[in-house]
């Protein structure tokens, strides 16, 4: 580890009169970019000039001085910066070399460092790219391109937010959902609506979810076989879902439960009833019928207050449950209520698994898909308020990223540290300073 003691002197205008604490922080924010481009350009000068000369120590009378090239832009977050790099002559193949690139990995066509990138692209996840773009500039004084932005955003999601083999994370519970974007073909061409999918996994009941899966109109029995080659399927116990047929299909194997969601259960229904010809004074009757029943009046306040001396109101509550389903079947005539049969019928088999389960083991699970429809409720404002259509590649692209955003926030730094190939960055040891007034 080597280290270097640097000297700066800094002249600074303060008004005598009308000066007060924020007018004296701003001054000195507006000026912290020049500050830290004077300390780059330093850095840059003394790095280059230890490894020319390391370069003539190690290799006597081979590399000699070759004037510079052209001055060259690197952009920076601290803003635009101008070097002119040294090159040495190789006398043995007469070939130029540039130390202080080769010695920094500096990209050869390269205006914006990928360090530069960090906060337009995660503006990119709330903002677009054009905005995210502007809000940067707003703020440095200058920014790459939104279509810059928009390449380097599909770098980092290439990068740092593929999903790889979880095979050894013991995973238990499993959701799944999916919602409908809209897709742009060659030249802008609108190909209409198709799905969104995504499914999340947790370890135990008191455990987050993590998203394990992401797809674009893909079916959901390609989507199942991806789960299956990355996770350990066998140690899934309980699906969490909507109510999607082909999704219960797919992802429901044996030996694992499902969990209809209650919330859905009750907030769909009267959409199904509309769908067979029931307008909403005629639903009330259906619908408050099901709202009466026990397993759709739980809260979670309800479920974290019983104890095991209420295991026997349990089994009456799935009784009661059972048998008032089997009485709604009953009052939905097939033939003017097929639809609303169906879904009922349905809902009755898998509504009650998450009672079952605690009298079984004493654990709560989930019992409403309300986790994944809140965490991706942000994905889908953002994808249908500001991008409007989007390619598959480039709405996949930018979805990867927004997962590692929103869902491991605390990581961010750490998946760019990654992204950046830093192992050990430059930092500041000591730090004082002397004044004398002029």
């Amino acid at each position: 580890m080597s280290k270097i003691q640097m000297h700066l002197t800094l002249t600074i205008n303060i008004p005598d009169k009308d000066l007060n604490v924020n007018g004296l922080l701003y001054g000195m924010n507006k000026s912290s970019g020049s500050i830290m481009l004077t300390l780059v350009q330093g850095l840059f000068f003394a790095i280059e000039e230890k490894a020319i000369q390391g370069l003539q120590e190690k290799y006597p009378n081979r590399y000699q001085r070759n004037g510079y090239q052209r001055p060259r832009i690197l952009r920076t977050s601290f803003g635009p910066m101008k070097y002119r790099f040294s090159k040495v002559r190789d006398k043995t193949t007469g070939k130029n070399l540039v130390p202080l690139r080769d010695r920094l990995k500096i990209p050869k066509y390269r205006q914006y460092q990928d360090e530069s990138m960090e906060s337009a692209i995660g503006l990119s996840v709330h903002l677009s790219y054009q905005r995210s773009k502007s809000e940067v500039d707003r703020i440095r004084g200058s920014a790459a391109s939104r279509w810059t932005n928009r390449s380097r955003l599909f770098e980092f999601s290439d990068s740092q937010c593929q999903f790889g083999d979880m095979k050894k994370i013991p995973y238990r519970f499993l959701m799944a959902d999916e919602t409908k974007v809209r897709l742009q073909g060659f030249k802008g061409k609108d190909l209409g609506q198709h799905p969104l999918c995504w499914a999340l996994a947790s370890t135990d009941t008191n455990k987050p979810f993590d998203i394990v899966g992401l797809w674009i109109d893909q079916s959901w029995a390609d989507n199942a076989k991806d789960l299956q080659e990355r996770l350990d399927y066998k140690k899934l116990e309980v699906l969490f879902s909507d109510g999607d047929c082909d999704m219960i299909d797919a992802l429901l194997k044996p030996g694992m439960r499902l969990q209809r969601c209650v919330l859905h259960g009750k907030r769909d229904f009267p959409y199904i009833l509309y769908a067979d010809n029931l307008k909403k004074k005629e639903q009330k009757p259906f619908v408050d019928f099901l709202k009466s029943i026990p397993v759709m009046q739980f809260t979670k306040a309800d479920l974290e207050k019983l104890s095991d001396q209420d295991k026997s109101k349990i089994r009456k509550a799935i009784r009661k449950t059972k048998e008032s389903f089997a009485e709604l079947i009953d009052r939905l005539d097939p033939k003017r209520y097929p639809r609303a049969r169906t879904y009922i019928s349905n809902l009755s088999q898998a509504v009650t698994t998450f009672l079952e389960l605690w009298l079984k083991n004493g654990e709560w699970t989930p019992f409403t898909t309300n986790r994944i429809e809140n965490h991706f409720s942000q994905f889908k404002n953002r994808i249908k308020r500001i991008g409007r259509r989007w390619s598959d590649e480039g709405l996949l692209k930018w979805c990867m990223v927004m997962v590692c955003k929103m869902f491991y926030p605390n990581n961010w730094d750490l998946f760019w540290k990654h992204y950046l190939k830093i192992n050990k960055p430059v930092s500041i040891v000591e730090q004082y300073v002397t004044f004398q007034w002029l």
